[in-house]
C-alpha cells in the first residue's frame, strides 16, 4: 500500500474496530528519533520481597496468607472496584442517569519470582497465564451476572501499578465496558454485510503488505495498527478468527505465548529498560449470544515516546479533540522489528 503522502503529510487514520479517528503528523518527525537511551538500572529485585503483599506465603492488606505457589496464582482483588453483592437500582430523574453495576475482580500472579516481568519469563511460563486466563475466562463467563470478562495489565509505575511483582488483573461485570461496546457495534456490522470477520480481512491485508508486521508465526502476528494512537502500541491477534481465548489448541496458546513472549521483551529492547504498558485482552462477551462476529485481540498501550525518560501524555487537542501521533505506525514498526531476536 506504499503511500508517500502518509508519511510525508498530515492525515487522519479510521480505527475500523471503534470507528473513530486518529490524526497522523508525520511531518512532525520526519526521522526516527535519536533520543536519549537510558541505562537499564544496576539496581535488581529481589526474587523474594519478604515486604510484598503477592509474593509466596506473605500475608496481604486483608490479613490472608498467599499460598506457597509455584507458577500462576490467582485471588479476588481485597481492593475490588466491582461489588458482587450490590443491589439492583437505577437513577432516571431528567438528566440524572445511572444503573448498578455488579462484578468480580481477581488479581493473577504471573509468577512467584518478583524479580521477573512477562518480558523475562519463559514461553513455558507464559503459557501457564495464558492457560490461567482461559480458565477464568471459562469460569466467570458462566457466571449468570457476568456478561464480560475483561483481562489486563499494568506494567509499571508510570502506568499506575502499586506493586512491580509480574501480575494482571481480571475484571468482569454484568454489562459491557464502552471500549467493548464500540468493538462490539463494529465487528457486528461489518459481519452482518459481510458474513466474515472484519479483524481477519483486516489481517489478511496487514499480510500482504508487512510494512507493519512485527514478528509472526503459524497462528499469531504481531503488528503495529494502522490507527495507532500510542508512539509503540502494538496488537497481537491469531490468523484465522476466533471469538474467544478458549478457542485456542494447547500448541495456539503456546504460539499465543510466544508471540507475547517476543513483544515484550522487544519493548524493553527499544529504550534499554524496563518497558511499562497497558495492555489488554478484547474478547467476546459471555451473554449467551453465538458472537460470532467477534475476533479476539490482545493490544499493548505503552506511553514511552523518545527514551525511557520521555513519555507521550495525552493533553490539549488529544483532550479536547481526537488523539494524535507524530511518528508513523510504519516507522515504529520498522523499529521494534529491526530489534525482534
Amino acid at each position: 500500500m506504499e503511500n508517500t503522502n502518509l508519511q510525508d503529510y498530515s492525515h487522519k487514520r479510521l480505527n475500523i474496530l471503534t470507528g473513530e479517528w486518529v490524526l497522523v503528523s508525520p511531518h512532525r518527525a520526519k526521522r526516527p528519533w535519536q533520543g536519549q537511551n537510558e541505562e537499564i538500572s544496576k539496581e535488581k529485585r529481589p526474587s523474594y520481597d519478604p515486604t510484598c503483599y503477592l509474593c509466596a506465603s506473605n500475608t496481604r492488606a486483608n490479613g490472608e496468607v498467599n499460598p506457597d505457589y509455584q507458577d500462576v496464582f490467582i485471588f479476588d482483588n481485597d481492593f475490588a472496584a466491582l461489588q458482587s453483592d450490590s443491589p439492583s437500582f437505577s437513577v432516571n430523574d431528567g438528566l440524572f442517569k445511572a444503573q448498578s453495576e455488579t462484578g468480580i475482580c481477581k488479581v493473577i500472579c504471573f509468577s512467584p519470582d518478583h524479580s521477573k516481568s512477562l518480558a523475562e519469563m519463559s514461553v513455558d511460563e507464559i503459557q501457564k497465564v495464558v492457560v490461567a486466563w482461559q480458565n477464568e475466562y471459562t469460569i466467570l463467563g458462566a457466571n449468570e451476572n457476568i456478561n464480560y470478562v475483561q483481562i489486563f495489565e499494568n506494567k509499571g509505575a508510570v502506568m499506575g501499578c502499586s506493586n512491580p511483582h509480574p501480575h494482571g488483573q481480571i475484571w468482569s461485570q454484568s454489562t459491557l465496558p464502552n471500549e467493548v461496546e464500540k468493538k462490539d457495534n463494529q465487528q457486528f456490522n461489518y459481519f452482518e454485510k459481510h458474513q466474515k470477520s472484519l479483524l481477519e480481512t483486516y489481517l489478511h491485508q496487514e499480510l500482504a503488505t508487512k510494512e507493519r508486521i512485527i514478528f509472526e508465526n503459524d497462528d499469531f502476528v504481531v503488528l503495529i495498527p494502522f490507527w495507532a494512537v500510542w508512539p509503540f502500541e502494538t496488537m497481537i491477534a491469531p490468523k484465522k478468527s476466533q471469538k474467544n481465548i478458549t478457542e485456542m489448541s494447547a500448541e495456539q496458546a503456546k504460539n499465543f505465548a510466544e508471540a507475547i513472549s517476543v513483544i515484550t521483551s522487544t519493548y524493553d529492547k527499544l529504550f534499554n529498560t524496563s518497558f511499562p504498558y497497558s495492555s489488554g485482552i478484547h474478547q467476546a462477551p459471555t451473554n449467551g449470544l453465538e458472537n460470532n462476529h467477534w475476533h479476539w485481540h490482545m493490544s499493548f498501550y505503552p506511553p514511552l515516546l523518545r527514551s525511557a525518560t520521555v513519555k507521550k501524555f495525552m493533553v490539549g487537542y488529544e483532550m479536547f479533540g481526537s488523539p494524535q501521533r507524530d511518528i508513523t505506525a510504519e516507522i515504529a514498526a520498522q523499529r521494534l522489528r529491526d530489534l525482534v531476536g
